[in-house]
This record gives structure tokens, C-alpha cells and sequence, in this order.
């Protein structure tokens, strides 16, 4: 085999190692949900339960959906100091639709078991959306010092 017979098949091994690495380095995973179990939250009210430092960020344990995603207005339960609680998502980081606030952390608001929210004052703006949604959002929009 002579030099440019060996240049030319090496070239072609690497074009075809090229491609090959080109072709693994995109993502097949599915797309993104916007709070899903396992996911990590932050409580923005001003509830003694949800300020207070503890070892570990508060957990999503089960979303109240149908299909288990849940977006701006829904109802999930939060693993939060070894406890239980139900907690209302006021944004996510997840893009929604046009003209729906993208917050940079996924925020939710601690309420009891009758829908009144624990906190008495809400830290962040609320996204307007909330008020269009069906539910009785009513008391956590109460609390509210400013919409985005």
C-alpha cells in the first residue's frame, strides 16, 4: 500500500468516526416537564415552615393532573422538613405560552388542606394567569403583593 492510498483510507476512517460521534451527540431524552415528581422547589411565602434552613430543598412527592406535569395553577404535595404539604405552583421555569412570565426558579406557594394559603404575604409577583384560571385562587391572590 503505498503513502496516498493510506493518507486517503485513513481520511476516510476519520470522516466516518466523525460522523458517528456527531450523530450520538444529540439528546433523545423526551421533552422537558414543567414540575414533575422528584422535583426540587422553592417556597416564596412567608410561612414559618417553608423559610426556615433545612438540609434539604423541598421535594415534589405527587401532582394533582392527570398526566403527572404540572404547569401554573395546579395543585402538587411537597415533601418539606420530613413532612407532608399541599402546595400551589405559582410559576416554573419551564416556558409556557406567548406572553406567560418565565420565572428563573420553580415556585410554589405552601396552602392547608381547606385551599387557605399558611404564609400571610407572598415574596415574588404572582403571574397574571392565575386570576383567568378556574379554582378558587381567591385567598392566594389576596396575599399577593404584585403580578408579573
Amino acid at each position: 500500500m503505498t503513502l496516498p492510498q493510506f493518507s486517503r483510507s485513513l481520511t476516510g476512517l476519520l470522516v466516518d468516526a466523525s460522523s458517528i460521534i456527531n450523530r450520538r451527540t444529540f439528546s433523545v431524552s423526551a421533552v422537558a416537564a414543567a414540575i414533575q415528581k422528584m422535583t426540587r422547589v422553592r417556597v416564596v411565602d412567608n410561612s414559618s415552615l417553608g423559610n426556615a434552613p433545612y438540609h434539604r430543598p423541598p421535594r415534589v412527592i405527587h401532582v394533582y393532573t392527570q398526566n403527572g406535569i404540572g404547569k401554573v395553577g395546579d395543585k402538587v404535595l411537597l415533601a418539606i422538613k420530613g413532612q407532608k404539604k399541599k402546595a400551589l405552583i405559582v410559576g416554573h421555569k419551564m416556558p409556557g405560552e406567548r406572553m406567560t412570565p418565565r420565572f428563573d426558579s420553580n415556585n410554589v406557594v405552601l396552602i392547608e388542606e381547606n385551599g387557605n394559603p399558611t404564609g400571610t404575604r407572598v415574596k415574588i409577583p404572582l403571574p397574571t394567569q392565575l386570576r383567568k384560571k378556574e379554582g378558587d385562587y381567591s385567598k392566594v391572590l389576596a396575599i399577593a403583593t404584585c403580578f408579573a
